[in-house]
């Protein structure tokens, strides 16, 4: 595969690809695109060269024969947390336990990557909420959006729109639970 071929490809679609057909070749071009941040991860650790190249490859075959056992959502992420974990490894069989100064690195990296990853999480959850919000009926939608978003109360509603109490609890009612039955419906897609 000529790997220029697929710069416009982004990483998860590469990703779902390799999932779908189990080829090595996606892999490939994903890993083909991370060669100098896993270098540079394993130089930040390992402070040698060789020994970063060497870390390099056998992160490659570790991807290779793991990524098959995960269902990896963020490539980068990921990589990067196999890559420093590797390194620590590396680190520790060296000097027989990791350095505290590591140690301490470490635990704030992992902090600062779960935070990140949760925010990401977050953002495609709510652009989900909103692709969702925009599939319901105009009156759950219009309910859903002045009782949550804008903080109204039902008669606040019921003023507004001109429905009545009941409706405005009917649609605020079966616009939620439609809401999380499409959101389910995608994020199981995904």
């Amino acid at each position: 595969m000529n790997k220029e071929n697929y710069n416009h490809i982004t990483d998860q679609e590469l990703l779902d690809r390799f999932y779908e057909d189990h080829n090595n070749d996606w892999l490939g071009i994903l890993l083909d695109r991370y060669i100098l941040l896993l270098f540079g991860v394993c130089m930040k650790y390992l402070k040698n060269e060789e020994e970063a190249k060497d870390s390099v490859q056998q992160i490659f075959l570790k991807v290779i024969t793991e990524i098959s056992k995960y269902k990896v959502n963020y490539f980068r992420s990921w990589l990067y947390a196999v890559a420093r974990n590797h390194c620590l490894m590396q680190l520790r069989d060296r000097h027989g336990k990791i350095p505290s100064a590591i140690s301490e690195t470490m635990s704030v990296i992992t902090d600062e990557e779960s935070e990140k990853n949760n925010h990401i999480e977050k953002e495609q959850l709510l652009k989900l909420m909103a692709s969702s919000l925009e599939e319901l009926n105009p009156e759950q939608k219009q309910c859903l959006i002045l009782f949550y978003l804008e903080k109204k109360s039902y008669q606040e509603i019921s003023d507004n729109t001109g429905f009545t109490l009941m409706q405005v609890k009917s649609y605020i009612q079966n616009g939620k639970r439609n809401l999380k039955i499409l959101l389910d419906k995608k994020i199981n897609k995904s």
